[in-house]
Formats: structure tokens, sequence, C-alpha cells
């Protein structure tokens, strides 16, 4: 396996990763600190990302890196409403 694949496969899994440990707050709603773990996987999937000049992967891991920001400014959004 080439250096494109390998990376292509961490980026793509840091992005899975990062969707998936909100998974407890949003879903379950339980209050779970394992969303902070974003802030470090994300970086990580950014780098592999670029390494390989794939831009949507790059704002996918981005946009994982800032979902606590996101999801806070959805909740008062929504909390405004009711």
């Amino acid at each position: 396996m080439n250096k494109e694949k390998i990376y292509k496969v961490l980026s793509i899994s840091c992005l899975l990763l990062s969707i998936l440990i909100w998974i407890p707050n949003i879903i379950f709603g339980i209050s779970s600190p394992l969303w902070m773990l974003s802030f470090f996987i994300a970086p990580v999937g950014i780098m592999f990302s670029a390494l390989i000049r794939n831009y949507l992967l790059i704002i996918a891991n981005v946009i994982m890196f800032f979902s606590f920001f996101i999801l806070m400014s959805i909740g008062y959004i929504i909390n405004s409403f009711s």
C-alpha cells in the first residue's frame, strides 16, 4: 500500500472517530467528556488529509475540530425558539 492510501485511511478514521465520540452526547443524552478528544484527533486528521491534498477531508476534519462551537450555537438557536 502506498503512502497516499495510508494517509487517506488515517484521515478518514480520524474523521469517523471524531464523529463517534459525539454519539453519547447527542444521541443518548449522556454527558460524556469524550467530545474533548475531537480537539486532539481532528488536527491529526487535518494533517494527514493535507499531506495528500484532499480538500474535502480537510474541510470535514476542520468542521469536526470546531464541532463543539457549532453544536453549542445550534443548541442556543434551538433553545431560543422554545
